[in-house]
């Protein structure tokens, strides 16, 4: 397990066990490929950050990554990974997050991406996107590089 600060400097602790903060958290994070690409949201309000959000009322965490990929991007999941979870403590509350890596098999041009501007593709990740302002906070902490060495640990992607 991996203690950090994010940055709200909120308390982070992230693992890759199987579900060691909740058993059914509440939200979804999902990084996603696409032809060799990473498939990204344009946020309205944040930036571009990896798709997720809410675990609504009668679907499972899974069932919610793959749902927030679609609305946020119009991508439709071909396989999805759990890599793992992290654990927020906030001032305005606690939250546990389910990490998952998903491929994707296409891109669906949609009338609504929801509180998203839509997709974005980039062919490569900047190494400093915490001084970037195009990106979220959610992308500018060690979340995203440690959860991406897990995922090459998986041989998820080469």
């Amino acid at each position: 397990m991996k203690t950090f600060h994010d940055f709200y400097n909120n308390e982070v602790k992230l693992s890759f066990e199987d579900h060691p903060f909740e058993k059914e958290p509440k939200h979804v994070w999902v990084i996603c490929r696409c032809d060799n690409q990473w498939l990204l949201t344009d946020h309205k309000d944040r930036g571009l950050e990896f798709p997720g959000g809410k675990v609504e009322d009668g679907e499972t965490a899974e069932q919610a990554a793959i749902r927030e990929v679609k609305e946020e991007t119009g991508g439709i999941v071909n396989t999805l990974t759990y890599v793992g979870q992290y654990y927020v403590t906030g001032k305005g509350g606690n939250i546990a997050k389910n990490i998952y890596f998903a491929l994707v098999d296409e891109v669906i041009k949609q009338p609504s991406y929801f509180e998203t501007k839509g997709p974005v593709l980039l062919s490569k990740l900047p190494n400093q996107m915490d001084t970037n302002s195009k990106f979220s906070f959610m992308m500018k902490d060690a979340v995203l590089p440690t959860s991406l060495k897990q995922i090459k640990v998986l041989d998820e992607f080469d």
